[in-house]
Order: C-alpha cells, then sequence, then structure tokens
C-alpha cells in the first residue's frame, strides 16, 4: 500500500514554484534590449567619468595647455578626434567633460529629488492650507520657463558649476513634488494608512514607512528619466556660456567653441556632441526599462 501511495506521489506534478516581484521585475528589465542597452551606456559613461585619468590619451590637455602647432589638426592616429583652436586633443577633454555632466547630475538631483518628494508627501497627506499652499507654489514655480530663469540666475551669479546647479535645482525639484504629490493622494485613502493612524502610528511613521515606499518606484524612473534632462540642460547653458570657466572641459561649451569653425572643422563640433548624444541616450532608455520593470507611469 506504502508503495503505491509514493508511486503515485511520484507521479504527480511538482508544485509550481511562486516567483517574486523582485525576480518578476528584473526578468521584465533584462528581457527589454533597450533597457540592457541603456544600463551599458550609463555604466560605461561612469566609468569613463571615474577613471578619465587613465583612459584620456592626453590627460594634461585638461588644463590651460596651449600648442598652436597642433591646432585644428583633423583626427588621426595620435589624435583620434582631432584637436581644438589652441591644439588640445578633443578626444581627452571629451572624456573628462563626462565628470562635469555627472556632477552637475548629482548636485541638481541629490538636491531636488529629496525636496520635491518630501514637499509632494507632506502636500498630499496633510491636505488643508498645507496642501493649497504647496500645491500653489509648485505651480508657481512650474509657470517660469527653466532656461530663462537659469539664464537670469546666471547672469546675476558668476558662470561656474555650483551656480548653474542653483540655477537648475532652483525648477527642478517641482516635477517631484507634483508626481510625489499624485501618489501620496492615492495611497493615503487606502485603507491600510487609515489603520496604522487608528493604531497610533505618528504621522512621521506613516508618510516615511508607510507611504514613501509606494512612492521609490516612480521616484526611480523619473530621476533616471530627469538624468539625461539635466545633462542636456547643463550643456546648453554652457553652449550660452553660463557654465563652467574654461579651461575646464564641458561637453556644452566644446560644441560652443567648435561651432565656430564649421563646416570645414567638423570634428571640433562632432566628438563632443555626440558625447551628449550617447549620455542623453543611455539615461532615457534606462529610464524606459525602469519604468517597465516598475510596471509604473512618470
Amino acid at each position: 500500500m506504502s508503495a503505491v501511495s509514493s508511486s503515485s506521489a511520484a507521479l504527480q506534478p511538482a508544485a509550481p514554484k511562486v516567483l517574486s516581484a523582485r525576480y518578476m521585475a528584473w526578468y521584465r528589465f533584462s528581457r527589454n534590449p533597450a533597457a540592457v542597452i541603456g544600463a551599458f551606456i550609463v555604466t560605461s559613461v561612469i566609468l569613463i567619468a571615474v577613471f578619465a585619468p587613465l583612459i584620456a590619451p592626453y590627460a594634461e590637455h585638461v588644463g590651460s595647455v596651449v600648442n598652436f602647432r597642433a591646432r585644428h589638426l583633423p583626427p588621426d592616429l595620435e589624435y583620434l578626434a582631432g584637436t581644438d583652436k589652441v591644439g588640445r586633443d578633443i578626444l581627452s577633454r571629451t572624456i573628462f567633460g563626462f565628470r562635469i555632466s555627472l556632477l552637475l547630475v548629482i548636485g541638481v538631483l541629490g538636491v531636488s529629488v529629496p525636496i520635491g518628494t518630501i514637499l509632494g508627501l507632506v502636500s498630499g497627506y496633510a491636505g488643508g492650507m498645507t496642501e493649497r499652499v504647496i500645491t500653489g507654489l509648485t505651480n508657481i514655480m512650474l509657470a517660469l520657463p527653466p532656461l530663462v530663469m537659469a539664464l537670469a540666475i546666471g547672469n546675476v551669479l558668476e558662470p561656474n558649476l555650483t551656480n548653474a546647479m542653483i540655477s537648475v535645482t532652483l525648477l527642478w525639484w517641482t516635477w517631484h513634488a507634483r508626481l510625489v504629490y499624485r501618489v501620496t493622494r492615492t495611497v493615503a485613502s487606502e485603507d491600510y494608512i487609515e489603520a496604522a493612524r487608528l493604531s497610533g502610528a505618528s504621522h512621521m511613521h506613516i508618510l516615511f514607512r508607510e507611504i514613501l515606499p509606494n512612492c521609490v518606484a516612480v521616484i526611480s524612473v523619473k530621476t533616471t528619466l530627469d538624468a539625461a534632462y539635466v545633462i542636456l540642460f547643463g550643456a546648453s547653458l554652457s553652449f550660452l556660456g553660463l557654465g563652467v570657466k574654461p579651461p575646464t572641459p564641458d561637453l556644452g561649451s566644446m560644441v560652443a567653441d567648435g561651432r565656430q569653425y564649421l563646416p570645414d572643422m567638423w570634428w571640433g563640433v562632432l566628438t563632443p556632441g555626440f558625447a551628449i548624444f550617447y549620455a542623453t541616450l543611455g539615461f532615457n532608455l534606462l529610464g524606459d526599462g525602469l519604468r517597465d520593470m516598475f510596471d509604473v507611469e512618470a
């Protein structure tokens, strides 16, 4: 009898394994070719920026080096991307230009994301006068054209990386505040939030232990997509002369310098312009992949 029961048990199909939500999210991400390419591009940009002194063929050309005998040389085996108007290697300066772009991303999003997240949480949860004041301030700031605001601040303050971060950060927190506000308003009406409130949980506990975890996915997607816009926005400011001071290499200012000699000396624009495209494409593809992985709208 025991032999029959054991044989019948062996013939029964094994119980299917319950796949975790984290595994399914990673599965969706890994099966998205664009997301994988975006992750590869972003990783390569970060590695290039970190190891720039080791990768750049002429790391000394980052500073105030002048070699008029080598000015405006086209790409060749010695200078793979050509040289600029004072004889500096464009490829080396482009590699170091990634550092400025990533520093701008870290500085802007490192400040604007926490500010926008906290204001969105508070306004969506508190309601009443607090909600009206924060949402009103957010709408006012959203009505200001970002580029015009940045130009005004850049003309008042000294053009450098810190002031460029300030000019971008002053308006960037609004998008995160509005996004987190919408999520918070939806989550705050859930039954488990009311149960936590009735059980005596503090407002801080409800905000940061109950509501904030539900916002992590949309914040991650929005932050990744915003990194591309910050790089492009920072390059625009540098193109207009409101970025870092020369001779520090910046992708936007390198494009601005190279455009003066178009179309004959096209290599002065091609390499830094492609670097901007490469970095923004990577963050956009990665953001789209994260959006599909978390299955959210941002």
